[in-house]
């Protein structure tokens, strides 16, 4: 993986190799100006001293997983291009998803139990274009990093994957003409549908001629959604049974049932709509930054990853979208940066009914330290004597504990911490280079 390089007034040079980089900070003439991802400053050049080639960003966008490259054209063949880093965002849209819930519900909950106050929706204007929280927040983060790139390395395009899944298709792949006007409960209401599909019956234990009532195959706890394929028929005894346990756990021990209920269910749809419903809004932001931007289909990711014989990753997807001929050096390790938040404006702990049972520290630091910082600490004695690093969580006590590859390292005293990077609201970890063997199984 290449190190990205700024000069001494932190303007973007062109990335240099890992061992270059460790000479130039080896004789002095550069330092580390971040850790992740790694970028180092010249002490003596300047970008007017420098030659800059095209260097572009290529995008693949995900519901859960964007990936991200960053490649240019091979100085010996430039119709070859070399990657220069490969890259994985982990967004957490269904983290914001179930905050907001669990917020409603505790507002809903306060306002009826502590005095009435009629709902407001009259005064509730939402602009033209909006996006719900949890789909914005995959725009934002990719737009940070796209701006944050720009500000380390000389990029002068960008190229991404604007893909647009047909909802209708993947769901019913026979679907033509004006069926495509006719929703899936057309000439039906939704428990007159579930009677017919599921033989008016208890889909867990087969019994009829009893009250049936409708239930969540995957449950709406665990993130199912209200989808009729999500549906299905159960008996009260089952239902109450079953509760909020996923129906693998509830039928494990009826594999021939579980097997049955699946092949009857339809796979959830909830990424593909997140990738439509943003890709529009991506685009205009990318356009907005005032580089070249390129689209392309997924069809073509797909056609270029197999004809190049590359395994199928977040990233490695990047580096085949658009026009390619040949990709080199794309067999190296995969930074992935989980969104992680700054940090929360609630300062206390809930119990069931929202009311609070617990205080949190009013201050964000503690002896120089936040939550999220990458620190080093070195302990020199003592049974957790060794060296660790990663990201650090606070106590008041100044006892705090590490997340590292291994886990969580508790216990740590600040004083043998010493801070390598800032919190900027991402956990970082290094995947392995991928596997040569797996690019004959890629679909």
């Amino acid at each position: 993986m290449a190190v990205l390089v700024l000069d001494k007034r932190k303007k973007p040079l062109m990335p240099c190799s890992e061992k270059r980089a460790r000479l130039l900070l080896e004789r002095g003439r550069a330092v580390v100006h971040r850790m992740r991802p790694f970028t180092i400053r010249l002490k003596d050049r300047t970008v007017e001293e420098s030659v800059l080639q095209p260097i572009q960003i290529k995008i693949d966008p995900g519901s859960k997983t964007t990936g991200v490259t960053v490649i240019r054209e091979d100085d010996a063949d430039p119709e070859q291009q070399q990657v220069l880093m490969l890259m994985e965002i982990e967004h957490r849209g269904q983290q914001i998803k179930d905050t907001l819930t669990q917020r409603r519900a505790f507002r809903r909950r306060r306002r009826g139990q502590l005095r009435y106050r009629a709902p407001r929706f009259h005064n509730r204007t939402r602009p033209q274009g909006r996006l719900a929280p949890s789909l914005q927040h995959r725009v934002d983060t990719t737009m940070a990093w796209v701006n944050r790139l720009c500000r380390l390395a000389p990029v002068t395009e960008i190229t991404m994957e604007r893909v647009r899944f047909d909802m209708q298709a993947m769901d019913n792949p026979e679907i033509s003409g004006i069926e495509y006007q006719q929703g899936t409960l057309h000439g039906y209401e939704v428990r007159e549908y579930l009677l017919e599909k599921w033989q008016r019956c208890c889909a867990y234990c087969g019994a009829r001629n009893v009250p049936l009532e409708i239930d969540h195959i995957h449950p709406k706890s665990r993130g199912g959604s209200d989808r009729v394929s999500n549906l299905t028929l159960a008996c009260r005894d089952c239902n109450q049974t079953k509760g909020n346990q996923p129906v693998a756990v509830f039928l494990a021990d009826d594999p021939r049932r579980l097997q049955r209920i699946k092949a009857q269910a339809k796979a959830p749809l909830k990424d593909a709509a997140a990738v439509n419903s943003t890709r529009w809004a991506l685009f205009r932001q990318l356009q907005a930054t005032g580089l070249p931007v390129i689209t392309s289909s997924g069809g073509r990711t797909k056609y270029n990853r197999q004809r190049l014989g590359i395994p199928k990753t977040h990233a490695l997807d990047a580096a085949c979208v658009g026009p390619v001929t040949a990709i080199t050096h794309w067999n190296v390790p995969t930074l992935t940066a989980r969104a992680t938040g700054r940090g929360s404006y609630q300062r206390t702990r809930l119990n069931r009914f929202g009311f609070p049972r617990g205080y949190l520290m009013r201050q964000k630091q503690v002896k120089g330290f936040q939550t999220g910082d990458l620190v080093q600490a070195n302990v020199p004695t003592g049974k957790k004597a060794g060296t660790y690093q990663g990201r650090v969580a606070i106590r008041a006590s100044g006892s705090f504990n590490i997340q590292t590859r291994e886990g969580v390292v508790q216990g740590i005293s600040h004083r043998h911490c010493r801070l390598l990077q800032r919190a900027d609201g991402y956990g970082y970890a290094l995947q392995p280079k991928p596997i040569q063997e797996d690019a004959t199984k890629a679909a």
